[in-house]
């Protein structure tokens, strides 16, 4: 029963992550899976975007020290928010490749549950 649980789980969180990848254009017209760091905020089930960046803090130093380029799975961008009175402003964002998304379950908060199983 326990295995059973376990490969439920995984299929429904690796739906829900699989679901929010997008498909972008590199330069060259070659096409790129990513990620935006946002939503998966909401897969690994974080509230607060302040805690879900010291993950991604960790998994870019986890990057770094695997001699791994970290431009190559974190990009940085900026997004335009809808705010209640009606205005909008930018806000932190980041674009991940399939790893970089590994490495911030790998290196995330360990109380969260089965973080790594959506992978």
């Amino acid at each position: 029963m326990f295995w059973q649980n376990r490969i439920r789980l995984k299929i429904k969180y690796k739906s829900a992550f699989d679901l929010i990848a997008k498909d972008i254009k590199d330069d060259e017209g070659n096409s790129i899976e990513v990620w935006y760091a946002r939503e998966l905020q909401q897969v690994l089930g974080y509230a607060r975007w302040e805690n879900f960046v010291v993950g991604i803090g960790r998994a870019l130093e986890s990057c770094k020290t695997l001699g791994i380029n970290v431009d190559d799975h974190f990009r940085e961008v900026t997004k335009m928010v809808q705010l209640g009175s009606g205005s909008q402003r930018e806000v932190q964002e980041f674009m991940l490749t399939r790893y970089a998304c590994y490495l911030i379950a790998q290196n995330g908060d360990p109380k969260k549950e089965n973080t790594l199983t959506r992978f």
